[in-house]
């Protein structure tokens, strides 16, 4: 097998997958060693797949065209559930960001797909003494959220309303962030 249709066997793999594909994984159903395939997946990012590497091993991120951001408020004791609300609709949480008057937009990005990765990252605010950037503005923050529909976006935006975690743009606020 040549190095180029092992590559596009590699794409078939993850696409054909549901969960992670390790890299040994990956170099024993192809019978190649494990530095072959990170030569090959650092081959397939530049040539722009869209190959992530997480703890768990390789996936193929599916295409979300559609991206909202929403400003939310809620108390730190429901910071999971709005969380959870997003990747529930099937979001992803691209970013958390706040608008200070002083500092402008304060960024950070988490890339969060599933609940499993929601409380990884809430164990983090436990186990240290950070805070999260909502308590720099009285609990209101703004979180860009990618989709596959602006359905999808549009059912998160009520749920969001239902449960009372929407809230309204102020007109200092920028409208494009």
């Amino acid at each position: 097998m040549s190095g180029e249709e092992r590559r596009q066997k590699i794409i078939q793999i993850l696409k054909d997958s549901s969960s992670p594909v390790s890299g040994s994984e990956l170099a024993k159903t192809l019978n190649v060693s494990r530095q072959i395939i990170v030569q090959d997946v650092a081959l397939l990012r530049a040539k722009n797949s869209n190959i992530i590497s997480t703890f768990q091993g390789y996936i193929l991120e599916k295409s979300l065209k559609y991206e909202r951001v929403f400003k939310v408020k809620h108390s730190d004791e429901q910071t999971e559930e709005e969380l959870n609300l997003f990747v529930d609709f099937g979001g992803v949480i691209k970013d958390v960001f706040v608008y200070h008057k002083v500092y402008d937009v304060i960024r950070a990005e988490l890339n969060l797909k599933s609940r499993r990765e929601v409380r990884e990252y809430l164990e983090k605010f436990k186990n240290g003494k950070s805070k999260s950037l909502k308590e720099v503005t009285s609990d209101y923050h703004y979180h860009t959220i990618l989709a596959e529909s602006e359905k999808d976006l549009d059912a998160i935006m009520e749920e969001l309303r239902k449960r009372g975690f929407l809230a309204e743009l102020m007109d200092y606020e920028p409208v494009e962030f």
